[in-house]
Parts: C-alpha cells; sequence; structure tokens
C-alpha cells in the first residue's frame, strides 16, 4: 500500500528563496537516489507566501524508512533549519487504491 505524506512548513520572512533552493536540493537527490519515491514536490500558498507544504509518496512503508535514513535528507533537512519559523506539520496517509 502507497504512503502518503503532507508536510506543512512555516518559513521566516525574506527566507523563500534560501529555503526553495535548499529544497530543490533535496527534491533533486530523493527523484535520483529513491526508486520507491513516487511524488516529491514542494508547493507554495497563494495566500500566505511563507508557507508551504511537501506533497510526497512512496512506494511502500520500507521506501519511506529508507528515504528518512538517507544521508542527504539529514543533511540537506537540517540546512533548512534556520529558514523555518517553527518545526513542520507531518501528517502520513494511506492509500486507499
Amino acid at each position: 500500500m502507497a504512503i502518503g505524506i503532507i508536510a506543512k512548513f512555516d518559513i521566516k520572512p525574506g527566507k523563500n528563496e534560501e529555503f526553495e533552493a535548499i529544497f530543490a536540493e533535496l527534491e533533486t537527490a530523493v527523484r535520483a537516489n529513491e526508486a520507491g519515491n513516487n511524488y516529491y514536490s514542494l508547493h507554495k500558498s497563494r495566500a500566505d507566501g511563507n508557507k508551504y507544504i511537501v506533497m510526497e509518496q512512496y512506494v511502500d512503508q520500507a521506501a519511506l524508512d529508507i528515504h528518512g535514513k538517507t544521508e542527504y535528507f539529514k543533511t540537506i533537512g537540517a540546512k533548512m533549519g534556520p529558514c523555518m519559523a517553527g518545526r513542520p506539520e507531518i501528517e502520513y496517509m494511506d492509500s486507499t487504491s
């Protein structure tokens, strides 16, 4: 069963370009190295330019586990920290089909 994730981020004012550039590094690494990832994409709110969500989908729990253990996820993810206005809100979902 596929697993979907919605990760919500609030970004500090003036940090948008930096955050987007760092996320682009992570997105590139995920797409290049994780065969079990179906979708990984950043979206910016139209209503509030400092709010973002990441939509993700993995083929199964094992693929999600691999994602969280990669060195690039840990390293690049840590680079995002100074851009964030708080901890991300993460919701895990199971595919119904």
